[in-house]
């Protein structure tokens, strides 16, 4: 067992942020955090997060709420029964530079959670300092990918989302030249099984309701349109170069299985395990070990019944369309993230139809200009701005037509 490894966590109070602190409350002899990295919506967590963990940096994107930050450090402390001398205050970076700050703090592993686009300035950050990378921001590959490949030392990347993990634990069972097949699996979200014109009148409420993970509404959605899968498709083309050709998408109701490699013999291994987001996280802050009891494993004395299916091309189009922007490069993955969400807001404003997320972020596409294959962060923002408004002006448009 490999010893002590210091992490730094961005995005500590979401989602991946404080299950990872849970595995490293678990595991005390295998995880010190040493910094802590958040947007600044919720100072009172991260200052109980900080002071629990005894870490000696923490960061907030927004540097209005730094004094909220101070404050909620003192509160703390009263509620833990400290007097006010009797803790030492981390040391705080804040505004737009300050994930990018933490993630060249001394440590081994960095794992970003961050949200958006703001989290491929710490990725880049974290792989010029040379440290293990925990990736759960999608950003960073969908819409950077090329600035991410010119700087990533072999094995320096460790995916955290569930499915590709999966396929770097499958990956294992064979050499590069062996791969024949990635298949991604897919819950299918609120509307598996549908057909395009059954779509048609479904609302926000309808999408929100997936029937195996709790996540957040963009995801959510963006499970429902299955253009989460379509972004999942390019990040396994940036993280294991295999060609969009022989990449597949499989509707798995059950979301048991997290997704499988076939090999050129014919053989195909799948990584199994109950849905809990845990499990790819402590794998990632290990890698390449294990940690024991990270999650519960499935119950194989009881029968199961999974279920594999094509997915539907004509109902779901997403993942065909990221597989285009892939090919195309040039920034496209970029504006197809970007012309997404301002879709999915769009929809859930009640000023987009369902079927209508996907359909514009389509025309959005078509619409892009030849951008270069981009050298600098600014050139990929600059991109997405373009789509946000481009997206914007379609919607509007649409609406007055309507």
């Amino acid at each position: 067992m490999c010893g002590m490894r210091d992490l730094v966590l961005l995005g500590s109070t979401g989602s991946i942020g404080t299950q990872a602190i849970d595995i490293v409350r678990r595991n005390p002899e295998r995880f010190r955090v040493v910094a802590l990295g958040a947007g600044g919506g919720n100072v009172e967590l991260l200052a109980a997060q900080a002071l629990e963990l005894g870490v000696e940096v923490v960061g907030v994107a927004r540097s209005s709420v730094v004094q909220d930050l101070q404050l909620a450090f003192y509160s703390e402390a009263q509620k833990r029964g400290w007097a006010s001398g009797d803790f030492k205050l981390p040391r705080i970076v804040a505004g737009p530079e300050a994930m990018t700050e933490l993630a060249t703090v001394p440590c081994d592993v960095v794992l970003n959670g961050v949200v958006g686009s703001l989290g491929l300035a710490p990725t880049l950050a974290a792989l010029e300092a040379g440290r293990l990378l925990a990736l759960a921001n999608k950003e960073s590959l969908v819409a950077g990918g090329p600035l991410v490949r010119r700087v990533a030392k072999q094995g320096q990347i460790v995916p955290v989302d569930s499915e590709h993990s999966a396929l770097a634990q499958c990956l294992r069972g064979g050499s590069t030249a062996e791969v024949a097949k990635l298949v991604l699996t897919a819950s299918g979200g609120a509307f598996r099984g549908r057909r395009r014109d059954e779509l048609e009148h479904v609302t926000p409420e309808d999408a929100l309701k997936h029937p195996t993970w709790d996540m957040g509404p963009v995801v959510t959605i963006n499970t429902a349109t299955m253009v989460n899968k379509g972004l999942e498709v390019i990040e396994a083309h940036e993280l294991f170069d295999v060609a969009y050709d022989d990449i597949e998408v499989m509707i798995h109701p059950q979301s048991y299985i997290h997704s499988m490699v076939e090999f050129t013999d014919g053989s195909t291994l799948a990584q199994t395990s109950p849905p809990d987001m845990r499990l790819p996280i402590a794998l990632a802050l290990a890698w390449p070990e294990r940690v024991p009891a990270a999650a519960s494993p499935v119950d194989w004395r009881e029968a199961h019944n999974w279920e594999l299916r094509p997915l539907d091309d004509q109902a779901f189009p997403a993942v065909r369309l990221a597989k285009e922007a892939g090919r195309a490069g040039h920034c496209r993955p970029a504006v197809y993230n970007a012309a997404n969400e301002e879709c999915v807001a769009a929809f859930v404003s009640g000023r987009l139809p369902f079927l209508g997320i996907v359909d514009t972020v389509a025309a959005v596409l078509a619409a892009a200009p030849d951008f270069a294959e981009p050298g600098t962060v600014e050139e990929v923002l600059a991109a997405e701005t373009w789509a946000r408004a481009e997206s914007q002006r379609m919607i509007a448009t649409a609406a007055e037509g309507a």
